[in-house]
């Protein structure tokens, strides 16, 4: 147990700092400096890196080591392809175990963002883009489902700081989106029309970041 323990408390470690960008694309990572760091052992470490090297966080060659994960676009998109499929079943699935307290904290987190697009910030507008999805899809009684959205959110976090970086834009349409989501849970609208509502809001984010980033790729998220 304590073995488990220990590779896990690496691995949160290592990927906080992924998710923080202070271990940047490229970045090596020296075992035995992080097991120092740590005070254990490379062991539980070493579990950690393979972990991260399933998620795609992290490459491992070998008689080169482990090193952060270049970015890539097609990796940054298959993940936003993903999440709008995930997301937007869990966000269905948990909607009617939302109560008025969620939806006004929602509201509340949603009308910071408005705020903050006269003085745009990306990076603080999205860390409360994404407290404000984690109201809606938190009390989604799937356990699975809610790993693979977090996991799907982290590894973002790797390949993209702010989408709203690239395509400030997007942020004024994602709040009234945001509204729009709301109003559907508030009114029990269909599992399925909330379902489709959180899918097309991350769907046409990922299509703002591809034509601008790419204007000449014809591959769009297919509305689903």
């Amino acid at each position: 147990m304590d073995a488990v323990s220990k590779s896990q408390r690496a691995y949160q470690w290592i990927k906080e700092r992924i998710a923080a960008q202070e271990f940047t694309p490229g970045y090596r990572l020296v075992l035995g400096t992080i097991a120092g760091e740590l005070d254990m052992s490379v062991v539980p470490v070493r579990e950690a890196i393979r972990q991260l090297e399933a998620e795609g966080l992290v490459t491992f060659e070998r008689n080169v080591g482990a090193h952060v994960a270049m970015v890539d676009d097609s990796q940054y998109r298959y993940s936003m392809q993903a999440l709008s499929v995930l997301e937007g079943t869990a966000t269905a699935l948990a909607s009617r175990a939302i109560t008025e307290s969620d939806i006004r904290e929602a509201r509340a987190v949603n009308e910071q963002m408005v705020r903050r697009l006269s003085d745009f910030e990306p990076r603080a507008f999205t860390a409360l883009n994404q407290r404000f999805h984690e109201i809606l899809f938190a009390k989604c009684a799937n356990p699975r489902m809610l790993e693979l959205v977090q996991a799907e959110w982290a590894r973002l976090g790797h390949l993209r700081d702010s989408t709203f970086t690239f395509v400030p834009g997007r942020a004024q349409e994602s709040v009234r989106e945001h509204e729009e989501i709301l109003r559907l849970i508030e009114t029990s609208a269909p599992l399925g029309e909330i379902e489709q509502a959180a899918r097309r809001h991350r769907a046409t984010t990922l299509d703002a970041y591809m034509i601008h980033e790419h204007p000449d790729e014809t591959l769009r998220l297919p509305a689903f």
